[in-house]
């Protein structure tokens, strides 16, 4: 799995026009998923992400995860994380999972987050969405779950 992990003031997300999803402070996760992932990958990431200190405490520092802050995250699919532009112009999309299994570990990182006690949106599975954030910072961690083992 790879998350795009941004620090927001505010974000949504709008499908035809309609805002889906919606939070304060907290967290922006653009959340792809490879055909290698398995549900080890999205419980790892749920739980690194909950627990990843980017916001600042009172001296400033990023001492503070989402919950300790009491924001939410806004989670939104994004099969394009695994698109390989190495050859030609047109990325490739070969190494993203196929949209069921994509589905099911999207599913299981939101309620992996959910377990942990983050409030989480999501955006709207395999729909053409319009993400609009207030990027804070700009904080933006980019994570990656190859290498882990899958069980």
């Amino acid at each position: 799995m790879r998350a795009v992990v941004q620090r927001v003031a505010s974000a949504r997300v709008f499908v035809d026009g309609i805002t889906v999803a919606e939070i304060g402070p907290g967290l922006l996760v653009l959340l792809g998923v490879s055909r290698e992932d398995a549900p080890a990958q999205a419980e790892y990431l749920a739980g690194k992400i909950a627990g990843l200190r980017v916001f600042e405490d009172a001296d400033r520092k990023m001492n503070l995860s989402v919950g300790e802050i009491g924001g939410a995250a806004l989670v939104v699919s994004q099969f394009t994380l695994y698109g390989d532009c190495r050859k030609g112009r047109r990325p490739s999309f070969d190494s993203a999972a196929g949209p069921e299994p994509a589905r099911a570990l999207y599913e299981a990182f939101v309620a992996g987050l959910r377990a942990r006690g983050v409030p989480v949106s999501t955006g709207v599975f395999q729909a053409h969405m319009q993400v609009e954030l207030v990027n804070d910072g700009p904080v933006t961690v980019l994570l990656d779950t190859a290498g882990l083992p899958q069980g």
